[in-house]
Parts: structure tokens; sequence; C-alpha cells
């Protein structure tokens, strides 16, 4: 089952935060069904243009059409798409070609690949899908999980060591706009990054996994003078607008895959919020 049309999520400012009730913050900034089997859901946020979602074959092939919301025939007619699976083994097919992408495996493809579908491969793929607007057409790249950037961040004294790969940024896979990657915490540590931090050239999206099903992660968003936080379950997603900060601690140790999109490819292009500063 394909969705016909994509829900969409209009562009907000920090001057709506302090108004905005629990219920309120979570319509606008939290999505949270994500995977649903059999289909491929998907949510267009004017933050950036970007669309993000799932793709959950369940035993069926999905295909990737265009959406009248982007006013194209094709998906990727003038956009670029990176491509985590965070289940188990599957493939992506892209213009007849069989990507095969293992747990945590990246797949980029570029503006101009008319054909894209999704199977599972030893079952249970689950392959989170996040979408920008690109101006010219960069090649399909696939890289296994620890065939990226590898960093090791952050200390365990401070709860927040962890492996970050980075997948699709500008001394890896080329893309347009898209920044994207995995970050594993390390048993014992809950913060996914600290400080927390903004950038106001980029939209950031996470994808929280791996957080047990009794466990929740604590997203905190808003400005450093107007914090507000999100409840966050297994495979749910948060939208950060390039105004919000963003920095979460888990009740138990979880992964993320975050990705980016707007006016530059930097990863460590972020102005640091700490702690002493929040509200």
């Amino acid at each position: 089952m394909i969705e016909t049309h994509i829900p969409q999520r209009y562009a907000t400012n920090p001057a709506q935060i302090p108004g905005m009730t629990t219920q309120q913050l979570r319509d606008t900034y939290l999505i949270p069904e994500v995977f649903v089997p059999g289909e491929i859901r998907l949510t267009y946020t004017h933050h950036d243009r970007v669309v993000l979602g799932g793709a959950v074959p369940a035993g069926a092939e999905l295909r990737l059409t265009g959406y009248p919301e982007i006013r194209s025939e094709t998906f990727l007619e003038h956009r670029e798409l990176g491509i985590v699976n965070v289940g188990g083994e599957g493939v992506v097919i892209a213009d007849g070609e069989e990507h095969t992408l293992v747990t945590g495996a990246c797949l980029y493809l570029g503006r101009g690949v008319a054909d894209v579908r999704f199977r599972d491969g030893d079952g249970g793929a689950q392959f989170y899908l996040f979408s920008a607007p690109a101006h010219t057409t960069y090649p399909t790249a696939l890289v296994s999980p620890g065939e990226g950037t590898v960093r090791e961040l952050g200390d365990q004294l401070t709860s927040n060591r962890r492996t970050l790969n980075q997948y699709i940024h500008e001394n890896g896979i080329r893309s347009c706009q898209i920044v994207m990657g995995v970050t594993q915490l390390h048993p014992g540590s809950m913060w996914n990054t600290m400080p927390a931090h903004t950038h106001d050239r980029r939209t950031e999206c996470y994808l929280y996994f791996d957080v047990p099903e009794d466990a929740r992660v604590v997203h905190l968003m808003g400005e450093r003078e107007e914090t507000r936080h999100l409840l966050v379950a297994d495979r749910q997603a948060v939208i950060s607008p390039s105004w919000s900060l963003h920095s979460g601690v888990g009740s138990a140790a979880y992964s993320f895959v975050w990705a980016m999109a707007g006016e530059n490819q930097a990863f460590d292009d972020m102005d640091a919020a700490p702690i002493t500063d929040l509200r």
C-alpha cells in the first residue's frame, strides 16, 4: 500500500513555542508512526522542504512514486534521497539495480532516479527515508556500517560516550544538501549530545531506534531561554527546525539516525548551547 498524499507539517517560528500545549508540540514536531508494515509512510515538512518517513515491505514489494505535494511524476525528479535500514536485511532497487542493505547500512539515491522499489531480504527490513530538494545529480552510493567516517565522541563520565557513523557528508557520499548518519550510544550512556546545539543554517531530523519498549528518550527542543521537551518512543522521529536546539537523554541506551538539509554540509557548523544557558 502506498499513500496517495503526503501529510504536511507547516513551518513554525520560535514565538509559537510558549503558547503550545504538550499535544500541540507533539502534533507539530513528533512523527509517532514512521514504520507501518506493507506501507510507505511519509511526512512533508516545510522546514527546508524535507520529506521523511519509512518503507516496510513486510513480504511485498513497495514502489516509491511521485506525489501531488511535490508536483512530480517520479519522487526523485527534483529531489535526492538518503535511506538507512533500521530493520533486518532488505533490498532497494533503483532503476533496475539491486542494492542489499544490512542493518544500519545507508544508500544514497540522487536526483533523476526514476524507479525506486523496496523489498525484504532475509526479512524484517525497515527503511528510513530522508529526502531534500536537489539541484544536480550525484551517483548512487551504498555504505555499510563501519565503512563510513567513524568518530568516537563523548565521555563515559558525562554519560554521552557514543560512536558516530557519518555516511552522507562532504567527505563521504556526495549529495546536494543531505548530511546523514547513525549514532549508537555506548552502554551506560544516555545523552546523544551535550552540550545541546543549534545550526541556524540547517533543519535536522532525528529517528530514535533501539529504544527498549519500557524506555523513552527525553528530546529537548526550543530556544535556549524557552526550552520544551518531547517524550519519544522507539522508531519515532522528531523534526528540529533550524532555530531549535536539539539534544536528548534516554532512560536506557539507544541509537538514532540524524539527517540534515539546508545551507551547507559542514557537520561541525553548529552553535553550542551549554546547559548552564538553558531555561
